[in-house]
């Protein structure tokens, strides 16, 4: 009996251990993702699903289950299809204060923004027992359209997203966003292990410039978003991976196809 019992107590993880998991992490192009946390846990970010560099028609209609919707800023190419996705799911949006009450101007529902998920850079929220997401700072504009022939509305400060997932890595997007010198900060507070990093130029980093923001936060793997879209988004791959050789070495660059998974 002493052994059986000694053979159960090994098998209880020790205290705070969590079951390690396999998080999946989807891009469908531009700076658009779904994460699906190992306990089920479904976040998009920057849903632009329907973008130009996604062939895939149906790709939106796939989507059929979020729990939450992460919106950087307010321009068209990252608030995307979040009002349509967050009505087919049910979805929660986080995002910056003024952007979820302009979200909710354009016929997003109210119970879907609130104080909750609603917040600005410095905010670190508990979105579940699994997820928890820390908002954190963005060099860039944000002003939001409710159509297309609107005016531009304040959409408050943009921001990242680092997203630390129990049992699971964490993950920094990094939104649509110049190099600056906090992202140092931000790497030795959260430690992530995954970086969505912006490479594309003329609005964000290029892909020098991302390789620093890759060298300063530290993460293991990173992945290169916001290229290609569009003409003037020059930034490659090959550069960038070429840069990160010679700045940030320890670091692996995961070049992602568009509607690929992996598991991290």
């Amino acid at each position: 009996m002493k052994i059986f019992a000694l053979l159960a107590l090994c098998a209880i993880p020790a205290f705070g251990q969590t079951t390690k998991g396999k998080t999946e992490v989807t891009w469908y192009g531009h700076a658009a993702f779904v994460v699906k946390a190992p306990g089920g846990t479904t976040l998009a970010i920057d849903p632009w699903i329907n973008n130009p560099s996604n062939k895939d028609a149906g790709a939106l209609d796939k989507i059929t289950r979020l729990d939450f919707i992460l919106i950087t800023h307010g321009h068209f190419d990252h608030v995307g299809d979040a009002i349509a996705l967050q009505k087919k799911t049910g979805a929660k949006i986080v995002a910056a204060f003024e952007l979820g009450g302009q979200l909710i101007a354009a016929g997003l529902p109210k119970e879907a923004a609130g104080y909750d998920t609603l917040a600005n850079a410095g905010g670190v929220l508990k979105l579940n027992d699994e997820v928890t997401v820390a908002l954190v700072q963005a060099v860039h504009s944000s002003g939001f359209k409710a159509s297309q022939d609107g005016p531009i509305l304040y959409a408050g400060a943009p921001v990242g997203f680092v997203v630390q997932i129990k049992g699971g890595p964490t993950l920094y997007h990094t939104g649509d966003t110049a190099y600056f010198g906090e992202m140092k900060r931000i790497g030795e507070r959260f430690h992530p292990d995954i970086l969505l990093a912006c490479i594309g130029g003329h609005f964000t980093m290029d892909p020098k410039d991302a390789a620093i923001a890759a060298r300063d936060v530290g993460a293991k793997s990173v992945v290169p978003m916001h290229y290609g879209t569009f003409p003037i988004l020059d930034g490659t791959p090959e550069e960038f991976a070429r840069d990160l050789k010679t700045t940030a070495p320890r670091a692996k660059m995961v070049q992602m196809q568009i509607g690929e998974t992996k598991t991290f």
